[in-house]
């Protein structure tokens, strides 16, 4: 089957400001070197690359008040929310080349605002190992990339949940999580509080990818826009090595191939964010091509014409 594509505008935020370990903010250039521009081309999409977004170096301080870097945090995600707004007034697809997670509160804080704009729904597909749904009580690191879906959620310091303008930014019934392995204690507690809508690993091995991706993608239709959140983490570390944080038990290559395919197949992904790329703990970018390999899926890379 053939599908058109709206164009695409990369955006490259180089800054590994709100995790634990140093070198996500490679992975914008990793994503480039691995091939992902041209492999968008080839698939005959029209491709900006807006280059890499400027903001502040990464001090690698101990947390204040529960937060690491929290004004650098701010700063760069109103950057990513900026460049993603003049994106889609463009009528183009951002693609946030990341970076670390925490910078999810620019990216979709820009794109809830869009919908609420256009009168769009907003459906999130968080694919992940974490929840990030932490707040600084819950969490002793203090590391903000832990806290993204919750500071959408109006959970989280005052200059990061109406980074958008609206408090909350987005509601827990928007977000469906998959690929989920790894939960902090006090996490579990406010996910099932907000009854956040997680397909953990477990459920996934009882009812299988399909059934799972199923029921993520129930109710996406012609008015929904759907905004990927892809930490590479999400893929089993064995083969996707490169992260900060990687987590046993993820999604195999066909899995995760699977996941990419049934959400090409809906045809209603309007923006996606890849992030926590970190190619210092990565084997000659072998995480970066994967990520390329599944993006391409995205974008309906298949073995065959489906229907």
């Amino acid at each position: 089957m053939s599908r058109t594509y709206p164009p695409v505008s990369l955006i490259g935020v180089p800054t590994d400001i709100g995790a634990g370990r140093r070198g996500a903010r490679l992975g914008p250039d990793a994503l480039r070197i691995a091939g992902l521009p041209e492999a968008l081309v080839a698939r005959g999409i029209d491709v900006e690359d807006m280059g890499n977004l400027q903001g502040p170096a990464n001090p690698w301080t101990k947390p204040v008040n529960g937060f690491r870097h929290l004004d650098e945090v701010v700063t760069w995600n109103k950057l990513l929310f900026n460049a993603t707004m003049d994106a889609l007034n463009r009528g183009r697809m951002p693609i946030m080349l990341g970076g670390d997670h925490c910078l999810g509160i620019g990216s979709i804080g820009a794109v809830a605002k869009h919908c609420k704009d256009t009168g769009k729904n907003l459906r999130i597909l968080w694919l992940d190992a974490h929840a990030d749904f932490n707040t600084h009580e819950e969490t002793p690191s203090g590391n903000i990339h832990g806290m993204p879906v919750a500071c959408l959620c109006g959970i989280g310091p005052d200059e990061l949940i109406s980074l958008n303008g609206s408090v909350p930014a987005i509601t827990p019934d928007m977000v469906r999580e998959i690929g989920i392995r790894s939960v902090d204690q006090g996490e579990k507690r406010l996910v099932k509080q907000h009854n956040l809508d997680v397909y953990d690993m477990r459920y996934i091995d009882e009812v299988g990818m399909k059934q799972a991706m199923l029921e993520a993608l129930e109710g996406v239709d012609d008015n929904t826009h759907l905004h990927v959140s892809f930490d590479v983490d999400f893929l089993d570390p064995s083969i996707a090595p490169g992260v900060g944080t990687t987590v046993p038990g993820g999604p195999n290559y066909r899995e995760a191939q699977l996941v990419m395919e049934m959400i090409a197949d809906t045809g209603r992904m309007g923006s996606l964010d890849i992030v926590e790329l970190n190619p210092l703990l990565d084997t000659r970018n072998k995480t970066g091509k994967v990520a390329v390999d599944m993006v391409e899926s995205l974008f309906g890379k298949s073995t065959l014409m489906r229907d």
